[in-house]
Formats: structure tokens, sequence, C-alpha cells
């Protein structure tokens, strides 16, 4: 491998990626999934693959685009029919895969699992949400055969009965965001409003240790209520301030700006994107101990992990003795998009191995005929 690539003799591979019709890709604002779908859509073609993806008409991509409706649904106003919308696309993707994919590449949750029996294509997907509902469950079952990636090993918890490949972190491109190595006066909250992600928990940290909280947040309609009952009283600018939803074009500023940002979720997270776009700006995180948390960050490194306020306010107190250099060292070193596109590589191959010893019972290398292989790009 140089430089981050894989160099396979196999030649480029035909990929569809497939992302949800929410948010378009790459998100204008808010939308850690479709940033993660597009950096893995252009780091792909950049190493010479042809990948086609299927996206909100809107997309920016170097990718082939094949629009699954003409706009991104939320700031459309209708994300509603985001579920219905990717049924047609989800058919555009599997009638005559065969003749147009080696590997299709999923991310949009249980929705791909029925397609992708249909086709000898072979289907992976990433689950990019949180899995700890039962009354699903029964789905999952029944599709257990599907090749699944998880995003943290503690996000596959409820499901140890899936067919998981791999888990493979998130990664940004290395020069997306600026390394800050001068903290700031504030601290930050980036992400949603919601009741699992506690920003009433950030907003009492901030209090007790009299510092500064600016929040960066979106508010979905269904969180509209927990808003303007929970978090809307509790703002007093500029001890506590909201800002808003902010562009990845702001985040160098606001999270490099930081002192460190609080992560004081309540819930399984699967990846947690703010944490790695913290440390990529150096500024070191305090979390909960909830879900993928203790898998992304190096407690006493990168941050510091606790559980109540009052730790997690001791926490704060002692961030200067944390190293903001070693911060940004620690994201190159796992985070990038380099090293996540060089584990969906490796997944991608080994799952159109396995596809191709299921049929014919023979390995790659072996596969003649004189026609195209699935595998051996254009």
């Amino acid at each position: 491998m140089e430089n981050g690539r894989s160099g396979s003799a196999r030649g480029p591979l035909r990929i569809a990626q497939i992302a949800t019709l929410y948010e378009r890709i790459p998100p204008l604002l808010y939308g850690g999934t479709e940033r993660v779908v597009s950096y893995i859509t252009e780091e792909l073609v950049h190493r010479g693959h042809d990948v086609t993806l299927f996206a909100s008409g809107d997309s920016l991509t170097a990718a082939r685009l094949a629009p699954g409706c003409p706009q991104a649904l939320r700031l459309l106003g209708k994300p509603e029919l985001g579920a219905s919308l990717q049924l047609p696309m989800l058919s555009d993707v599997y009638e005559g895969a065969a003749d147009r994919f080696d590997i299709i590449h999923t991310h949009v949750d249980y929705w791909s699992f029925a397609f992708a029996s249909l086709t000898g294509v072979p289907t992976i997907a990433t689950m990019h949400g949180r899995l700890n509902f039962p009354d699903l469950h029964s789905v999952y079952r029944r599709y257990r055969s599907v090749p699944l990636i998880s995003i943290s090993d503690a996000q596959r918890t409820p499901l140890p009965f899936m067919n998981w490949m791999a888990t493979i972190y998130h990664g940004l491109p290395r020069h997306l965001l600026r390394f800050s190595p001068g903290g700031g006066k504030y601290l930050a909250f980036l992400g949603r409003i919601a009741p699992e992600k506690r920003p009433d928990i950030a907003i009492e940290v901030a209090r007790r240790v009299g510092i500064p909280l600016k929040i960066a947040a979106k508010v979905d309609v269904v969180d509209r209520d927990y808003f303007e009952a929970i978090i809307k009283p509790r703002l007093s600018p500029p001890a506590v301030e909201y800002i808003g939803e902010i562009a990845e074009s702001e985040k160098s500023e606001f999270l490099g700006g930081a002192l460190a940002l609080l992560f004081t979720i309540d819930w399984p997270e699967p990846f947690g994107l703010a944490m790695i776009e913290a440390m990529a700006c150096g500024t070191p995180v305090v979390a909960r101990r909830c879900g993928s948390v203790p898998e992304v960050l190096r407690d006493g490194i990168t941050g510091y992990i606790a559980d109540s306020v009052e730790e997690l306010a001791a926490a704060v107190h002692k961030i200067d003795h944390l190293s903001r250099e070693a911060c940004r060292a620690e994201f190159e070193r796992r985070f990038t998009v380099e090293q996540m596109a060089d584990r969906y590589e490796q997944v991608y191959l080994d799952t159109i191995d396995h596809r191709l010893r299921e049929c014919d019972g023979r390995p790659h290398h072996l596969v003649g005929g004189g026609g195209r292989s699935p595998a051996a790009g254009l």
C-alpha cells in the first residue's frame, strides 16, 4: 500500500453506494452519516474505482450520480417521504445489477436487505444507527445472512446473531479540519438537540465550572417540544448560547476555538463523529461512558470519560493537562479517510471472493472463461 491507496492488482471495482434521501451528499448542515458516505465515495473515486452514488439529485460528487429524488428531503420540509422514495431507488440499484456492479454498499439500514437476495452481486450494509430496538429484531433475524459492517464494536451488542464482517471506524479527510494549537475560552456542544444527546447535562456542567457554553446543533421536528420545554429555558447568552446548525466549513473555527467538546450523551452512541472532528482540531473531549465512547476516546490522552455531572465538571477543570497535539496525532493515527477506505476496500474484495467461492468453489484467481469476472474491474 502506498499513500493510503490499495493498489489492488484486480483493477478498479464497480461499486454502488446507496445513501438515504433525507440529506444531500455531502449535507449542507447537519448529517454525520451523509458526510461519511461522501468521504467514502470521493476517496474510492480518487483511488480509481467506478462508483455510482444513489442519493438525492442535489448531491455533489465526483462519482456517477443516480438521483433518487430531486432534492434532499429534510431541508425541503418533507422528511417523512424518505422511506417511501427509497423503494424505487433501491429497485433502480438492484434491477440489472449484475451487468453494472461488482459490489453494492448500502447505508440505509435494513431497507436494502430484502433486495440483496435478488441478484448475485454481493451487498454489504454499514449500520449507522442504534440497534437496540427489540421490536425490530425479527426483521434483522429474517435477513441475518446479509454481510454487515459496524461502526463500533459496542454497536453490535444488541444483534450478536448478525453476519458481522468487520468494525470500521469513521474517518475524515486529513486536511478537512484545521489543527488549532491554542484552546479557547468556551466549551462546545455539537450535534442534535435531543433527549438522548443530553444538552441539558452539558449546560449544567458549563454552569458548574463557570465557563461559557456554545451549542451548535439542529432541532428535528420530533425534538421540538424537548427543545422548547427543557433547553430553551436554560439558555442565557453569553453564558449558554444556542447558535443553531453549522456547516462543515464552520467547524474548524467552532471546534478549534473551544477549550473542550462536551459529549454528554445518554444513549448507546454508535460512533460519534463529533468526537473525531474535535480531535482533528486538537480539541479534547469530555464524554459520558456510553456506547462507542471508550473505543473512540483514549481516557487521559484525547479527553476524559466520566459519568456524573460532578465527574464531568472535574474533568473540565483538568482539561489543560491534555495535549492538543496528542489529540491531533490520535486523529491522524486512527481516524483518517484513507484508513477507512483501506478497510472498506478489503471488505469489498473479501466479500466478492466469498461470493465467487459460494458460486463455483474456486478462488478468484482461478476463475476463467475469458469473460469479465465480477471482481476484475474495468
